[in-house]
């Protein structure tokens, strides 16, 4: 058994894309690891290949008053799968992130790390993840490279048969950390924090990063609805939750230790028994009387937008709300059942009531569905629009392990299994003909 420390190197990977930008997005879980190997006097370094604030960066960095701005970004080929069956294309292929001389002399100057541990985002992102892996491999070879996060446990046998990880592990990583960390290493971690108390786990390592522009916030784990879109069940099949207490110390230490003033709620299941969980949080952090702000870009439950829980969060100086709506076709619920008009109605009245402007309220709306009538799109935008919301298009990504992935599949116009990068959103896979596609772009300028 090793008794000194080893060097663990953590990397948020490059992403390839058509478009991005930092909506609030970093590597959390990653994070969350770092923060539990420090909690075991491991030796933690951070590679962050997507680090807007790099410091090898000579011109100004761009920072809304919110934290969010553009990454850098490098033209690059497109990737031969994406040639194949996408043929010409006036599309734009980037690398998103910093720039690739930066990020080698970064890890030039590292210290040989023992083990190196990468994470993974959207699934069409893999080629980012494949490039990242292959110069970790070129700066430190023989050096063990493990492979998680959500494309490695979505698209588990393409990352192994193509990332280039030594090891891909599939779902919340904390179970298999310390035997991964003795089998690579040797070293024992005396310290996993218990899966079922999400207070046991010490506060995400922020820290880590050259700057913090903002800091998000995670109150739970999982989500309690099973929308046929979306892969929050597969990966989180249990939904637990933090005490009200422990999210407002974290908020608190953020806000006392590093200066934070926006705060991104991650949660996919917030406002649920707010009088048990939120509203306790939501008081508590009113009381304190900190300058903060806070962003909800995951999306609220409707439902439970209460007159009191709108009036707490203007309070608490919510200034994003983002709403999961998906449609306003109230008569089918196809996609999500949580829903009803009334229901709708009301949350938007509390909001605007307690004194929420429209440019902090939006809306999302499912965009580019297996087989979806876009007249039902234009219907929901204008209603939205007419109740002094603002419509936020969200454009349907095919995701393995969904109810709607079989769907997806069969109405596809190319072959989306073939590769992970066919299921990009910007590339409307499941929008079949180009008069299809066209009416999308009016709907984009209804939007604006």
């Amino acid at each position: 058994m090793k008794t000194d420390p080893p060097h663990i190197l953590c990397v948020n990977p490059w992403v390839h894309d058509f478009a991005a930008f930092d909506f609030w997005a970093r590597p959390l879980g990653l994070f969350t690891i770092a923060a539990i190997l420090r909690q075991n006097r491991v030796r933690v370094s951070f590679l962050d290949c997507m680090n807007r604030f790099h410091p090898r960066r000579t011109k100004r960095v761009k920072v809304y008053w919110d934290g969010r701005g553009p990454f850098d970004k490098t033209p690059i080929p497109l990737p031969e799968v994406l040639e194949t069956h996408l043929g010409d294309t006036n599309e734009n292929f980037t690398r998103y992130g910093a720039l690739m001389e930066w990020i080698e002399q970064d890890l030039s100057a590292m210290d040989r790390p023992d083990l190196i541990l990468v994470t993974s985002l959207m699934t069409y992102w893999a080629t980012g993840v494949a490039e990242t892996i292959d110069l970790l491999k070129k700066i430190f070879p023989g050096v063990p490279v493990v492979l998680g996060g959500i494309y490695a446990s979505l698209c588990e046998t393409h990352a192994r048969k193509y990332s280039g990880a030594d090891q891909v592990i599939t779902g919340a990583a904390e179970s298999v950390l310390a035997d991964l960390v003795e089998t690579y290493t040797g070293f024992t971690l005396n310290y996993i924090p218990d899966p079922a108390d999400l207070d046991a786990t010490p506060f995400a390592a922020l820290d880590l990063q050259d700057t913090m522009a903002y800091a998000p916030i995670l109150t739970s784990r999982g989500c309690p609805f099973s929308c046929e879109y979306c892969a929050s069940s597969f990966l989180e099949p249990r939904f637990r939750r933090r005490s009200p207490e422990n999210v407002f110390q974290e908020v608190r230490h953020w806000y006392t230790n590093s200066q934070v003033k926006n705060f991104a709620f991650y949660d996919d299941a917030l406002l649920i028994n707010p009088e048990k969980y939120a509203f306790p949080l939501l008081e508590r952090i009113i009381d304190a009387e900190m300058n903060i702000f806070f962003h909800t870009p995951n999306a609220l439950h409707i439902k439970e937008i209460s007159a009191k829980a709108a009036d707490l969060m203007l309070k608490a100086d919510f200034k994003t709300i983002r709403l999961g709506l998906e449609t306003t076709d109230f008569s089918s619920h196809r996609h999500d059942i949580k829903v009803k008009q009334d229901e709708f109605f009301t949350a938007v009245e509390n909001l605007r009531t307690a004194g929420f402007a429209k440019d902090q309220l939006g809306a999302y709306l499912l965009c580019g569905l297996p087989g979806q009538n876009l007249d039902e799109v234009e219907e929901s935008i204008a209603l939205v629009k007419r109740l002094g919301v603002t419509p936020v298009l969200a454009y349907y990504t095919p995701i393995p392990h969904t109810p709607m992935w079989a769907d997806a599949v069969k109405n596809a116009r190319f072959d989306i299994t073939a590769h992970p990068a066919l299921t990009n959103n910007s590339l409307f896979p499941c929008v079949r003909s180009q008069q299809d596609l066209e009416r999308i772009s009016q709907l984009k300028k209804m939007v604006k």
